[in-house]
């Protein structure tokens, strides 16, 4: 069996937590391919590397002093290199990074190097092989990623090379140019070389044990999701449970690979197993998650006789596409339909698309209601548990919560009610006890 391990940023923050991580790493000799991220944060007010990065590339492209930010960086690795007690020579690469100092410096360059000398730092304490990712990840001139080399190369040089670490977060393009992917994307790394190297597991290190049903800042100690398909994950991913990188589910989605969340600090707990697929046991909660997003507009239109206009739809999503602004959902009746937008897309535009719709739809009726959360309840199993809809209904009533939208895929998997803001955190709170009883 082969497995990928990615390690997070709170996993790598310091030279304790890099021990921890060794000793995961050792303790199963079938996790031969780590992936690294950048030191994140070692307490709340603390600094992420990656962060700094980004700061000082600032400073360099407005000609500001950038010595004092760049300093805290070269802190924060010969600490951890002491710490490690390793002969890797920190100063030499950090020197390397400060003599590409100047105006037209690579905001991408720059800002991979705190995965690039993580990497370094991780692979010397390890004993393991060094493979930078400009050399077997790579992109296209257009930004997108060139699958076809990327796939031949990570074959060819990871299946010559028993055990090694590999930065995350940015390969090269054509021109031989660091490129990075968007932030968070080490976990994207873990999943491209977990897909070509036909890994069994994709471990995904971090400092939580899997997903909660429901977020703890909001339910007090929510039980754990032990197993969950990628499109109920995707369901969730969508509405703010956010663990993992959206665009790392794919690549291992596809391939069929399992990905499992562990919690580098607490390495016992067996986390959140996420697969294709999940059998069935009428014994399981009927619902596997619930989360949520504040801030939406929702437009309501009324038409009588909407269903006989052709392209009246088209219309409406016409205007949307004119002002560049996506939806989220589109619930509709026989004279009725509704468009669910992000507060962040709406920015200084409403007024002109509500004046648009009553100018090319000719509605009979045009409602706005602001300040509106969505909320989705997720669950394989729903499809097969009668009442469902009940519940949650029945429980947001008992708690005085007015619904101001219902939606379900065709999937029925989820079921989505829209209420307002004000009542967000007491919705999921109170659906959460009612399936938890």
């Amino acid at each position: 069996m082969i497995k990928v391990a990615k390690f997070g940023g709170t996993s790598l923050s310091e030279g304790s937590q890099i021990k921890k991580v060794a000793e995961i790493i050792k303790k199963d000799n079938e996790r031969r391919y780590v992936v690294v991220s950048a030191p994140g944060k070692r307490w709340n007010e603390d600094n992420k590397i990656t962060d700094l990065l980004y700061l000082c590339h600032a400073h360099l492209k407005y000609n500001v002093p950038s010595e004092e930010i760049f300093k805290m960086i070269e802190n924060r690795y010969k600490s951890i290199v002491k710490d490690l007690g390793i002969k890797l020579d920190i100063e030499k690469y950090l020197e390397d990074i400060k003599s590409n100092f100047n105006k037209k410096i690579s905001l991408d360059y720059l800002v991979s190097r705190g995965e690039y000398l993580n990497a370094l730092i991780l692979s010397e304490y390890l004993g393991y092989e060094f493979i930078d990712s400009k050399d077997i990840i790579f992109f296209n001139m257009n930004g997108t990623l060139d699958e076809e080399k990327t796939k031949a190369t990570i074959q060819n040089k990871l299946n010559k090379k028993n055990r090694a670490v590999v930065p995350g977060f940015y390969g090269s393009t054509p021109l031989g140019e660091i490129k990075t992917f968007t932030r968070g994307g080490s976990d994207i790394t873990g999943a491209l070389i977990s897909r070509y190297i036909e890994a069994d597991i994709y471990e995904n290190w971090t400092d939580v044990s899997g997903f909660m049903m429901a977020d703890p800042r909001i339910v007090k100690n929510p039980k754990k999701i032990r197993n969950i398909t990628y499109q109920e994950l995707r369901e969730l991913s969508y509405m703010g449970a956010k663990v993992l990188h959206d665009e790392a589910i794919y690549p291992v989605r596809k391939a069929n690979i399992p990905i499992n969340i562990r919690n580098t600090n607490n390495s016992d707990d067996i986390g959140t197993m996420i697969t294709n697929k999940k059998k069935y046991d009428p014994n399981d909660v009927a619902i596997t998650g619930i989360a949520g997003r504040k801030d939406f507009t929702v437009i309501g239109l009324q038409k009588f006789y909407m269903n006989s206009e052709v392209g009246f739809v088209k219309k409406l999503l016409t205007i949307l596409e004119m002002y560049d602004i996506t939806f989220e959902h589109i619930p509709s009746g026989i004279d009725t339909v509704s468009i669910v937008i992000d507060n962040e897309f709406l920015d200084g535009k409403l007024e002109k698309i509500i004046d648009k719709i009553e100018k090319n739809c000719e509605p009979d009726k045009i409602e706005v209601f602001k300040n509106i959360a969505l909320i989705a309840i997720v669950g394989q199993s729903m499809a097969y548990t009668s009442g469902i809809a009940g519940k949650i209904f029945s429980s947001l009533g008992k708690a005085d919560v007015n619904i101001r939208m219902i939606d379900q895929g065709s999937s029925e998997i989820n079921i989505i009610v829209g209420i307002e803001d004000k009542d967000f955190e007491k919705a999921i709170q109170s659906i959460y006890y009612e399936f938890n009883k």
